[in-house]
């Protein structure tokens, strides 16, 4: 039966991975397959697939499984997966802490109060999203003022619309997909509004969602209040330069309703209780190029990193530390890295933080700014030119050995910059 392995719990394990959505399912699957025997996937839902489970639209899986899926058919072909192997899966549980010792203490209504014994864990967490607080909109505490993906539980796990008309601040992803549902749902979409000066969601995004629906989207433009007793009744937006809003130039619109797409932060409570060492433009735990943490035998991956644009790309991530994981546990880690990537000219950041000069590697990265016809440059031992990049995309490209054989030392410096001629 395939589901015999849910809810089944042992006293130690190999590797435990915490969270049971893409990167949990991905990274479970992957240290099974590279060796170890006993492994634990926590999940604090009643059922895996995490945000996937609400993502009712298509665009997911054209990198990984070759095909364009729903969230729910992408969350389910790895959910089969796992249910076909004896990884154990305990969902409505709570991981409350991992000691120095690994041993990881389990809290769930099932199971009461566990400590479990590990070799290896996983953080495959994900993201939290942004709330009104994180930006201080000014205004009152109404109702109606929500975040973009509490909207879309409503609409599509529970049926409900949040209202009748609707604003929404910000233009991630989430976001400009919600401006599309609500409009098939006949809620009227004024407008997106968007404090930078361009929009933060893929542009694949940006056509069908908005375009498409002739939904505008104002940039340098954002909320500076708020209006209404018990209900949200308007909002006031303005133009912004160098983020200071414009008041002589505002405009208030009736609405019924705000949705917030302000962006993701990893979820990294644990991490924090771990005291692993965090990269403060990410916001998320630094790692190798094995995925694992400062702290000896601590995976992490996936949103918990850094904020991904695609699932795809976090089954990437999350299958390498799964994989490295497994390894671990069976005593075959590959050597440690001895080259640390610092972000240059027009780069964020970049994932991971360290590699080594012996093995293939992924590198993620996001710009700073908006460039054309540009180069992507790796120290002086890699080039490759790029016809363009979007703050709101990431961008990765696979280093290889005969690249880096040449290079002896320590630091190698990332940069986007424009092409010579």
């Amino acid at each position: 039966m395939l589901t015999a392995n849910v809810d089944r719990l042992r006293s130690d394990y190999d590797v435990v991975v915490v969270g049971g959505g893409p990167a949990g399912m991905g990274a479970a699957l992957a240290a099974k397959e590279a060796g170890a025997e006993k492994v634990l996937m926590v999940d604090r839902e009643k059922e895996a697939g995490g945000i996937l489970l609400q993502c009712i639209h298509p665009g997911f899986g054209l990198h990984h499984f070759k095909e364009e899926l729903t969230g729910p058919e992408y969350a389910q072909r790895y959910l089969e997966q796992v249910l076909e192997t004896d990884i154990d899966l305990a969902t409505d549980s709570y991981v409350l802490d991992i000691d120095k010792n690994n041993r990881v203490k389990l809290m769930s209504g099932r199971h009461g109060v566990r400590e479990i014994e590990t070799k290896a864990a996983v953080l495959a967490m994900g993201a939290r999203e942004r709330t009104r607080g994180a930006i201080r909109t000014p205004g009152k505490r109404v109702s109606g003022v929500l975040t973009a993906g509490l909207a879309q539980k409503f609409v599509n796990l529970m049926g409900v619309l949040p209202g009748n008309r609707a604003v929404i601040l910000g233009s991630g992803d989430i976001g400009l997909i919600m401006a599309r549902r609500l409009t098939l749902e006949g809620v009227e979409v004024v407008g997106v509004y968007e404090i930078m000066p361009h929009a933060n969601g893929l542009n694949r995004n940006i056509v069908q969602c908005l375009h498409d629906f002739e939904i505008p989207l104002h940039l340098s433009t954002t909320v500076v209040d708020i209006h209404g007793q018990d209900r949200l009744e308007a909002v006031t937006v303005a133009p912004v330069d160098g983020f200071t809003p414009d008041l002589s130039r505002s405009q208030t619109i009736p609405c019924d309703t705000l949705l917030l797409s302000i962006g993701l932060i990893p979820d990294n409570e644990l991490a924090r209780q771990l005291n692993l060492r965090f990269d403060p433009v990410t916001r998320g735990p630094l790692v190798s190029s094995t995925m694992e943490t400062s702290k000896n035998g601590v995976f992490a991956c996936g949103n918990t990193v850094h904020i991904h644009d695609l699932v795809d790309f976090v089954s990437q991530e999350s299958e390498l530390a799964g994989h490295n994981a497994g390894l671990y546990v069976t005593g075959q880690q590959p050597p440690p890295d001895n080259v640390r990537l610092v972000p240059g000219e027009n780069v964020g950041y970049c994932v991971p933080q360290t590699i080594s000069t012996d093995r293939d590697h992924t590198i993620y990265m996001r710009v700073r700014k908006p460039m054309e016809n540009c180069v992507l440059r790796l120290g002086d031992v890699y080039e490759k030119k790029i016809r363009y990049v979007f703050p709101a995309e990431m961008v990765n490209v696979k280093v290889r050995p005969k690249f880096l054989q040449n290079f002896h030392g320590d630091n190698l410096r990332l940069d986007v910059v424009p092409q010579e001629g």
